[in-house]
């Protein structure tokens, strides 16, 4: 590896990995406002989004640059396509991030809907799931991802329940339905940054091992 291509490869992880805290921090904000009933948190998840997308858009035209330039091969060829991948799947979750916020300021103008769920243990969930993707292509380890991978059933199953528990609060609450179906939506969002947390890791997979394993139900180690 050329000196050159080196140094560009280390900025490149620099920025990808600064883009994924700032994501984190999305999430954690975002699920936050609706924990606390917090419209002004709400507001800066929503407004913090551009920069997301400006992130998004750098890190993918210096992949792009390092591709023409230096026309890299075998693991440094794997860690820009994964980059190019995991840059796409954090814009994601940044964009579901400022879905729950919205949801979040609507939320904090209504009564406390009437329902048992722990937002806070899926939130939590969702976001152990993102940090341990993005731990894993710092320390280019496919065991670290092969357990993002193993979470995500977790998450799942959460958002199946908070279905369950919603059909019953409306037909208890019939007052409450706009809340409720607000609530699943933050559900169905944190469903969801799992769900790419997942492919974040099995982009990490395949960086580490040269091996495409989505749509496989082996083990990921």
């Amino acid at each position: 590896m050329s000196i050159h291509l080196q140094r560009e490869i280390e900025n490149l992880k620099k920025k990808i990995l600064s883009l994924g805290a700032i994501v984190e921090q999305a999430v954690q904000q975002a699920t936050e406002s609706i924990e606390q009933a917090d419209a002004d948190l709400a507001s800066q998840v929503i407004e913090q989004d551009l920069r997301i997308d400006d992130t998004e858009v750098e890190v993918e035209e210096d992949c792009l640059k390092i591709l023409a330039l230096y026309q890299p091969v075998a693991t440094d060829l794997r860690f820009i396509i994964a980059v190019l991948k995991i840059n796409n799947d954090l814009e994601r979750i940044g964009d579901l991030a400022v879905n729950i916020a919205e949801r979040g300021k609507f939320l904090a103008t209504q009564p406390k809907p009437d329902i048992s769920f722990d937002f806070a243990k899926m939130s939590g969930y969702a976001r152990q799931m993102l940090k341990t993707s993005l731990d894993s292509l710092v320390d280019f380890s496919a065991e670290e991802a092969g357990r993002v991978c193993e979470s995500d059933d977790a998450v799942d199953s959460m958002n199946r329940q908070m279905y369950l528990m919603v059909q019953d609060s409306i037909r208890e609450n019939i007052n409450q339905i706009e809340s409720l179906i607000h609530l699943l939506s933050v559900s169905r969002h944190l469903e969801r940054i799992g769900d790419h947390a997942t492919n974040i890791a099995e982009d990490v997979i395949y960086m580490v091992q040269g091996q495409i394993i989505r749509h496989k139900t082996e083990n990921y180690k």
